[in-house]
């Protein structure tokens, strides 16, 4: 199915591995050129190559900064500023439990988690409402809206995000501008991976025997009863920010495999 974004431009945090990486990839797939971004400039132009590479028709460009820190967000904006399309998945995350959670540690993944992309979507949602058209995806969790209490200090900050998006929709009405968030749920990480592979380290079983193990083990409810492929999710967030999906205003659509065991 062609999405319609040819042409378009997008900024995607945290683009340089995981979730963020497979979005750019997908994005590019269909005509985007991709803005990449992480905190290391190094890794972001490997990205970017790799981009041209397997889209030649697309303009990927080097978009590394630290958005945590607002100065280089800014600087960030000054050098792109025009987007189509921002997605918001840049965050942090770690099992902690709640007693060895200090404010330190509170205000960190506040800073990181919510303020940073909601400082770049502060910054990009004038123009897209200007030109009346623009897609706001941020990347959320299952963990938003179903905690597990293995890390509080995530779940909170993702929970956020599904707040702050409904308030930025409302800036959108009448307009082709959206704003929206999509909550996966475990995905295959490349940190995920390496995790499960020490976990069982007998070579004689393959990843797909070893994750099925683990999946058993450790989250039987998930109906999937598999990791999400990083892949999966960016075919979601490229349709989401489609042209099609016009009508998803403020939406929290989950990708959680079945972890969430409510109806709505």
């Amino acid at each position: 199915m062609d999405m319609g974004l040819n042409n378009t431009t997008a900024l995607v945090t945290g683009s340089t591995k995981g979730i963020g990486k497979a979005i750019a990839i997908e994005l590019a797939k269909e005509g985007v050129n991709v803005l990449v971004n992480g905190r290391n400039y190094e890794e972001a132009e490997r990205t970017v190559s790799e981009l041209k590479m397997k889209f030649p028709a697309t303009t990927p460009q080097n978009a590394a900064a630290d958005i945590v820190d607002a100065s280089q967000r800014q600087a960030l904006f000054a050098k792109f500023p025009s987007v189509d399309i921002l997605i918001n998945n840049m965050g942090i995350y770690e099992l902690m439990q709640y007693e060895d959670v200090d404010d330190d540690i509170w205000e960190k993944y506040f800073r990181t988690n919510v303020l940073a992309a909601n400082g770049l979507t502060k910054l990009y949602i004038p123009g897209m409402l200007k030109q009346d058209y623009g897609r706001i995806l941020f990347i959320a969790s299952e963990e938003a809206v179903m905690p597990s209490g293995q890390m509080p200090q995530y779940a909170m900050t993702k929970s956020m995000l599904l707040s702050l998006s409904k308030s930025l929709s409302k800036l959108t009405a009448g307009t082709e501008v959206t704003v929206n968030t999509i909550m996966p749920g475990p995905t295959l990480s490349e940190n995920v991976q390496q995790i499960i592979d020490g976990m069982y380290p007998d070579e004689k079983l393959t990843f797909a025997e070893k994750e099925k193990k683990f999946m058993a083990a450790s989250l039987p409810q998930s109906e999937l009863q598999r990791f999400i492929k990083p892949m999966e999710i960016g075919r979601l967030a490229a349709f989401v920010c489609s042209p099609y999906a016009a009508a998803f205003k403020g939406s929290p659509i989950r990708m959680d495999g079945g972890m969430v065991p409510v109806i709505y």
